[in-house]
């Protein structure tokens, strides 16, 4: 089962929160991110949690070390985000995600920021933090 995590699952496990250890377990298992992921979390690490530059590139590579697969946002992902943003009414970012990782053959899709147990073909995004 190919899993692909969103940002808000990287920013409780390396960011700190009340949710930083269900996050790190569930990294654990592995998983696919993408460097939209990587990006988005660089901003929340600056502007949300004012994280100097030094500490979010060592995050970063810790980041990096835990994954086998990064996914790269192409123009293809970009007009597969545009026409799923449009024929289910989603936010372009969360399309975006949802696009990539749909395009890296994945089955479950982590979000806290998306709607639980809603599909995309083979895809089904979920809560992992809905239940605990």
């Amino acid at each position: 089962m190919r899993r692909f995590f969103d940002t808000n699952i990287l920013v409780y496990a390396f960011l700190g929160s009340e949710k930083r250890e269900a996050a790190l377990n569930l990294l654990a298992e592995g998983g696919i991110i993408s460097n939209q992921v990587i990006n988005e979390f660089t901003n929340v690490a600056r502007k949300k949690r004012g994280r100097a530059w030094s500490e979010i590139a060592a995050g970063i590579a810790v980041i990096r070390s835990h994954f086998d697969e990064i996914a790269l946002v192409t123009l293809e992902t970009h007009q597969a985000a545009l026409d799923l943003a449009s024929q289910h009414g989603l936010n372009f970012y969360d399309a975006l995600i949802i696009a990539t990782a749909i395009e890296a053959d994945c089955d479950i899709l982590f979000s806290e920021d998306m709607q639980h147990d809603r599909s995309f073909g083979k895809l089904i995004i979920r809560n992992p933090f809905l239940f605990g």
